[in-house]
């Protein structure tokens, strides 16, 4: 018996040397995790009358070899794409509809813009809409969108302006003397006498084209100011006309807007100029360009279908200097595909060259109740089995799962230091063992040469 006990143990220790020896070889292999050899006692049998205070091994057996899914260091690389698990959870990745699981998230964007690892397994995620809205419930191969962002034409402008009330009345009107009320000082863009301020602002129309709206604010009267309204210096309805738009601004003794009106007379057929809840809308608003012949015409573009808004909640008139200190506005140009970058939360974004960035697809991970029981298939690959239960797959940062981290790679788990301890640990044993064959060969001779 001697013998096998001590084969047993030639076989363990074997086995420990193979186990530690792949876990050097992996100490540089992205997202490894290192495997620990587990070894269980070996009885002939059992006394199931009472305690064997007599009984003796059998020699050891191999019980398992477990995988350690501590976490690795997650470095820096420099590549958006590649990306590190910090915490729970596996990369859900198709091999031809089959998934397999990964911690290794060096990926790569495939000649049709789907994310891939090296060998060309696509990345599972979630999708966005056109709007940008991640689409949960149905995995998908992530894909990078890099067709162009369409346009948006501007339908609302947000601006806080102060309007300064200590200056000095404008008036539209003066008495000449007789009771009848003539102009005085008409307001004119290219004078700037007519009024207080101007402010410019950037707009666009439905394909893109950027166009400057200026407004112009003179006071005429006591808390009050008229607001005229140009879009490229051009009638925003008629582009052959530079009479402005006209609203009137009222502002409450503590400087408060208290009212406003807008001159919705003489426009074409189709277009309005009104006031809702201190906010001025613009409908009909006919994009233009100057032509060849210096004529101003309809560039062949619209505005907003449901006209351009121009929110007044945030302006005031106090003692000071008429300035504007904040703007907005949700137009945008055309924009092309600029850089690509992804969230802690897996969320891919598409930066546009147009300062406009969209969520494209969200990386998914997946999470197992048992993960000592999934199957190794190599290339820092795991499939799931009936010991390791089915996936719980969700979006990083959900429940237990881990963070994603771009431009970094989780190194092996591997600790080498202790790995080399372990290798010394098994020749040792292997030698021991080796000695324990070698005593029973020496006592066996000697048997044989009494006889």
């Amino acid at each position: 018996m001697s013998f096998n006990i001590g084969l047993s143990g030639l076989y363990a220790a074997n086995k420990q040397l193979d186990v530690t020896g792949n876990n050097i070889a992996n100490v540089n292999t992205t997202g490894f995790k290192s495997s620990r050899a587990e070894f269980a006692d070996v009885y002939a049998g059992a006394n199931r009358l009472g305690v064997g205070k007599n009984q003796v091994g059998n020699g050891v057996r191999l019980a398992a070899v477990s995988q350690q899914f501590t976490q690795g260091d997650v470095n820096n690389t420099g590549n958006v794409l590649d990306m590190g698990i910090q915490g729970q959870g596996f990369f859900v990745l198709s091999d031809n509809g089959s998934r397999v699981y990964t911690r290794a998230g060096a990926f790569q964007a495939s000649k049709d813009n789907f994310v891939v690892t090296s060998d060309g397994l696509r990345l599972q995620g979630y999708a966005a809409d056109s709007t940008g809205k991640i689409q949960k419930g149905v995995l998908s191969d992530l894909q990078i969108d890099t067709s162009a962002l369409q346009p948006k034409a501007t339908s609302l402008i947000d601006q806080g302006i102060n309007l300064n009330s200590s200056a000095a009345d404008i008036p539209l009107e003066v008495d000449d003397g007789t009771g009848a009320m003539v102009p005085n000082l008409p307001f004119d863009p290219a004078d700037q006498k007519t009024y207080t301020k101007s402010f410019p602002t950037k707009v666009y129309d439905s394909q893109g084209n950027e166009h400057t709206m200026e407004q112009f604010y003179r006071k005429t009267g006591t808390n009050e100011w008229t607001m005229y309204t140009l879009v490229d210096g051009r009638n925003p309805f008629d582009p052959s006309s530079t009479v402005p738009l006209e609203g009137t601004i009222s502002f409450n003794s503590d400087g408060s807007v208290k009212s406003m009106t807008a001159d919705n007379t003489g426009h074409p057929a189709g277009s309005s100029f009104t006031v809702t809840n201190n906010t001025f809308t613009m409908t009909g608003w006919v994009p233009a360009v100057e032509d060849s012949a210096g004529n101003w015409i309809a560039n062949g573009a619209a505005g907003n279908a449901d006209g351009m808004r121009l929110s007044m909640n945030s302006t005031t008139s106090y003692n000071t200097e008429t300035a504007r200190m904040s703007q907005s506005q949700d137009g945008y140009a055309t924009g092309i595909l600029s850089s690509l970058s992804i969230d802690s939360t897996g969320v891919l974004f598409a930066s546009f060259s147009n300062q406009q960035s969209r969520a494209i697809g969200q990386v998914a991970l997946a999470s197992f109740a048992n993960e000592q029981g999934l199957q190794q298939i190599g290339g820092t690959r795991w499939t799931e089995t009936y010991t390791s239960g089915i996936p719980g797959i969700d979006a990083p940062k959900t429940g237990t799962l881990g963070s994603v981290e771009s431009n970094s790679l989780e190194a092996s788990n591997v600790n080498l230091t202790q790995e080399l301890v372990e290798l010394i640990k098994a020749q040792s044993n292997y030698q021991a063992n080796a000695k324990t064959i070698s005593t029973e060969s020496t006592i066996m001779q000697t048997i044989i040469q009494m006889t």
